[in-house]
């Protein structure tokens, strides 16, 4: 009997203790949350018009934002040159399935400016243009 409880205090821990791990990929996913909506941001900051309308589809589309200033994006990317733009555009929309562009353009933004990168979206390749809103409250 005196083996018996010497034998106790020599056994060999065989479990893994999993709480620290889990503690470490809970901080994790939150990390995760907290951030993803800060990548989703586009690049050039815009006011959308409000208006009354259903909320569309967002797969596969390319989204050309138009700022108050005439600054002109392609999804993550400012192009001061429209040439460059035209070019990537006409990459981009060929690497599409459905060939579906959205306009996020600036209330502020010059109407003649937003006519121009319809045309150049259309002569691009583009076979829908969306025109981005917000939903009036």
């Amino acid at each position: 009997m005196a083996m018996d409880a010497g034998q106790d205090d020599d056994d060999i821990v065989a479990g893994i203790n999993v709480t620290p791990l889990v503690d470490v990929c809970l901080v994790l996913v939150i990390i995760f949350m907290v951030t993803a909506p800060l990548m989703s941001d586009p690049v050039i900051k815009v006011t959308l018009p409000k208006a009354h309308a259903e909320k569309g589809e967002e797969a596969d589309k390319l989204t050309l934002t138009l700022g108050a200033n005439g600054d002109v994006a392609l999804d993550a990317k400012i192009y001061k040159d429209l040439a460059m733009l035209e070019d990537d555009l006409k990459i981009r929309l060929a690497q599409s399935d459905r060939k579906i562009v959205i306009l996020r353009a600036d209330e502020n933004a010059l109407n003649g400016r937003l006519t121009d990168l319809m045309a150049k979206a259309k002569d691009a390749g583009a076979l829908s243009l969306t025109i981005a809103t917000e939903q009036k409250k």
